[in-house]
């Protein structure tokens, strides 16, 4: 017995080390902070607003060092204390150290506002938590210049214990981690214990073995239960689950046990008086089960624990009187009882409020039904073996299956920081290599890298899913190879055996980091290593294209962590130049889910339904009569602040499917202006609307337009419909065949920004279109620049010579204006007539260039 001892006095060394760790944390990261309280017993009476809770009277302080623990009661608690914000701990973590809570509502205040909130409790879905753990974390980042305070309103139908600790993030990973590795020392041991004992029962078919199989495995479903574990590990989504398996965990565990002490003791046949006593307290626990499925929470759990209580001591009492009567397995059991009836005494006790909590009281059931789990098990291997010798290599077979489980652990590790299929580090060793090294190499700059298979969707369908994991295998062990020699890279994992400079983030998507000043002082490097990711990939006898597209991001110019990174490279992936170049660096002004732009959303949302929006004319002055011919409606957004530009607005109207609603809107206004320009006595007046080359993938489109205008037949081939180049480039066959479409209607179609995209000359001869409008960058310096004179009169013979009229946007002066009647152009448009005004405007000044035309004649 004296190595069994020796054993279980080195086990309690380790837990108290474990309790010591956590005090020494009191001056290493974390806080238990002084906290006000507030309770109210009806429900109803209790506000849900934090501003409103903070202003209320009658608020108490906590003691000193002591938690708030209320016990078995249904208050609505309220709870305030005030965040510290070091310079040196800007990152912390809120942790309520109590798993059993029905409802939990964290608000976060920054001077006096709400600046976060979490909804979180043991009813709530894991998903909604923002660290996935059983006890409930807010994490937080405080900036020192501000004030911050937390308001935390609990309702419980169980014990009100609400733990509330302040910590530094590191600090508290460190202490969770520590934790979770006694944790992890206490359940392998029960989970021992529990199949030495099935394994036992099967070979020697002994009921005693199965009920203390059983037994244990109700201590550790309690304390799992208890912990919090099972949620987030068996049942995340279903928070009736975890409350149910909480009523029935104590009940369960003593039903168990009452089995296994009435057969380990041979009551039955010792002591009938004892047996009776025994047998009708496992009637009671039964009748608990039941009432588990019949009451309510806090009643069930009442119920439980205060038969748990005289269980707990029936079960202790039985040893000693049986030990007196001579029963020698009595002894070992007395002892081991003993140690759990104290544990959970003392955890009982705390439950009900009746001693505060602390080490003993928080892990009084776990250190009780360890010790107890282990001396059983010497007292059955010892009725089961005899010699010092057996018994001696019974424990050292346990220590093997713990190192089993040791190793088991760590290959679980490796693969969970690798992707299986290509080996390579996966999204979470990434993201751990870019944290490390903005923490260690803040000073410096790192560029984060994207790269995604285009293609890969088109090989799987042409040779299935199989030969696409050998394909992506293989891409995976290119890209690797191709990154170790990019510029400045870094390894994102190296050991004895292999060296990872890629990592794969998604089953088509790489990553990689690098020393954006070295990568950027070897540019022509890196256009060769992004020549050979886009070669062709040889497989089975063929070229396989890839089409890899990348995108970069660079810290500290587009973000601090990792996540920022990471999401503004794969924003930069998605952008039209990575699609054209297949390389983009991040630019704000693409990303259409930044906060800014999803703000920008929601306005121009609101803009569009409230009549917000206006369109604005800017007059095409005819060179050969030089009368006005018509208009073009440009859309405004008045009295917004700070300013949008259209662009701006059409651009955030594609990538959030507004630009459907909006784009009928603008043709209905336009409609409108005809008509007016009609009333007022212009009824030559063409206008021209902008169309967008969504609008010309919607089947419906063209069926749109011709109704709109079938029942405005008086303005029948005086709406023209502009599309730009550029645009019909990205889709030229879709764009072709609505344009025909809307041209066999009868309706005018320009063609927008010509010269600034990179449509053949072939695909300009085939479209239904009246007009041709030049682009702006060729009008802009053509008094100035020889070269665009030529391309300027090229593009006007050759658009006359295919029967279109030409437009040149953007003049600005006189000189350009005359220069373009002498190329033979047809018609201008620019700021050398007026800028775009609203209607209003446009007509007064209609007006008076029709008087300064009669002062002139």
């Amino acid at each position: 017995m004296l190595r069994p001892a020796l054993f279980l006095a080195l086990l309690g060394v380790c837990l108290l080390a474990a309790a010591d760790g956590r005090d020494d944390l009191a001056t290493q990261g974390h806080v238990e902070p002084a906290i006000d309280y507030r309770l109210f017993p009806d429900a109803g009476n209790a506000p849900d607003d934090p501003l409103v809770a903070a202003q209320l009277d009658g608020w108490q302080r906590l003691p000193p060092g002591r938690s708030a623990n209320f016990g078995y009661r249904e208050d609505v608690a309220w709870f305030r204390l005030d965040v510290p914000t070091l310079p040196e701990a800007r990152q912390q973590i809120l942790e309520i150290g109590y798993p059993q809570l029905d409802s939990v509502r964290i608000y976060l205040l920054r001077d006096d506002r709400v600046a976060g909130q979490l909804d979180s409790g043991d009813w709530q879905p894991m998903a909604n938590r923002p660290l996935q753990h059983p006890h409930v974390l807010y994490p937080y980042t405080v900036d020192p210049d501000s004030r911050y305070r937390f308001l935390i309103r609990v309702q419980t139908s169980g014990a009100l214990q609400v733990p509330i600790t302040v910590w530094e993030r590191d600090a508290f990973f460190d202490h969770i981690s520590r934790i979770d590795q006694a944790h992890a020392v206490y359940y392998g041991i029960l989970i021992t214990v529990i199949f030495f004992n099935l394994f036992v029962f099967l070979a020697m078919r002994e009921a005693t073995y199965l009920y203390y199989a059983l037994a244990t495995f109700g201590y550790l479903f309690l304390m799992s239960t208890l912990r919090g574990i099972t949620y987030p590990l068996l049942w995340p989504d279903n928070p009736w689950m975890q409350n149910h398996s909480m009523m029935l965990s104590v009940p369960l565990a003593m039903l168990f046990s009452l089995l296994f002490a009435r057969a380990f003791l041979g009551l039955n046949q010792r002591s009938p008086v004892l047996d009776r006593l025994v047998r009708l307290a496992i009637i009671a626990n039964l009748l608990a089960i039941l009432g588990s499925f019949l009451l309510d929470y806090n009643a069930s759990m009442r119920l439980s624990v205060a038969l748990a209580i005289p269980s707990c001591l029936l079960l202790t009492g039985v040893g000693p009187l049986e030990w007196w009567r001579g029963n020698r397995p009595a002894r070992l059991y007395t002892f081991a009882w003993g140690l759990l009836t104290l544990g959970s005494a003392l955890t009982a006790a705390n439950k009900y409020g009746w001693i505060p909590s602390n080490f003993l009281t928080d892990f009084g059931m776990e250190i009780g039904s360890a010790l107890e789990a282990l001396l059983l098990t010497v007292g059955l291997a010892a009725r089961l073996y005899q010699e010092r010798e057996e018994k001696v290599e019974a424990r050292e077979s346990q220590l093997r299956a713990l190192e089993a489980r040791r190793q088991a652990e760590l290959r679980m590790m490796e693969q969970a920081l690798h992707n299986p299929l290509t080996h390579l580090p996966n999204r979470s060793s990434f993201e751990l290599l870019l944290q490390d090294l903005l923490t260690r190499e803040s000073d410096r700059r790192h560029a984060v890298g994207i790269v995604q298979l285009g293609n890969l969707d088109t090989i799987t369908r042409t040779l299935g899913h199989q030969n696409t994991d050998r394909v992506l295998e293989l891409a995976a062990q290119r890209f690797n190879s191709v990154c170790r020699d990019l510029p400045g890279v870094y390894s994102v994992e190296r050991d004895a055996r292999h060296t990872f400079h890629a990592a794969s983030l998604e089953s088509a998507t790489f990553g990689f980091i690098v020393d954006a000043d070295t990568a950027q002082s070897q540019r022509r490097r890196i256009i060769e290593c992004l020549e050979a990711i886009r070669a062709p990939l040889d497989y089975l006898g063929m070229q396989l294209p890839l089409e890899p597209v990348a995108g970069v991001a660079v810290s500290p110019d587009h973000g601090n962590d990792p996540n920022t990174l990471i999401r503004k490279a794969y924003v930069a992936r998605e952008s039209l130049e990575a699609r054209e170049r297949g390389l983009a660096y991040y630019h704000p002004r693409h990303d259409s889910y930044s906060a800014d732009r999803l703000t920008l959303a929601s306005s121009l949302r609101e803009a569009l339904k409230s009549d917000q929006l206006a369109l604005y004319l800017q007059p095409k002055l005819d060179l050969r009569t030089r009368q006005v011919a018509g208009v073009e409606a440009l859309i405004r957004w008045p009295g917004r602040e700070p300013a949008v530009s259209a662009d701006q607005i059409v651009a955030v109207a594609e990538q959030t499917g507004l630009i459907k609603p909006l784009t009928r809107w603008v043709l209905k206004q336009g409609l409108g202006i005809r008509e007016a320009l009609v009333r007022a006595g212009y009824p030559e007046l063409s206008v021209s609307v902008n169309v967008s080359p969504n609008n010309l993938r919607e089947q419906e489109f063209p069926l749109f337009v011709q109704r709109l205008l079938t029942s405005h037949p008086q303005h029948a081939g005086k709406l023209i419909l502009e599309v730009t180049e550029t645009s019909m480039m990205l889709d030229p066959a879709n764009s072709l065949r609505a344009l025909r479409s809307l041209h066999y209607t009868g309706i005018p179609l320009s063609i927008d920004d010509f010269g600034s995209g990179y449509s053949s000359l072939s695909y300009i001869k085939r479209l239904p279109a009246r007009e041709i409008k030049i682009d702006r960058s060729l009008i802009t310096d053509l008094s100035e620049l020889p070269e665009d004179r030529v391309i300027v009169q090229t593009t006007i013979n050759m658009c006359h010579d295919l029967g279109y009229a030409v437009v040149a946007e953007g003049v600005e002066d006189h000189a350009t204006l005359d220069l373009l009647g002498e190329m033979g152009c047809d018609m201008v448009q620019g700021y050398v007539m007026t800028p775009p005004q609203p209607m209003k405007d446009f007509l007064v000044w209609m007006e008076d260039q029709a008087a300064s035309e009669q002062r002139r004649a």
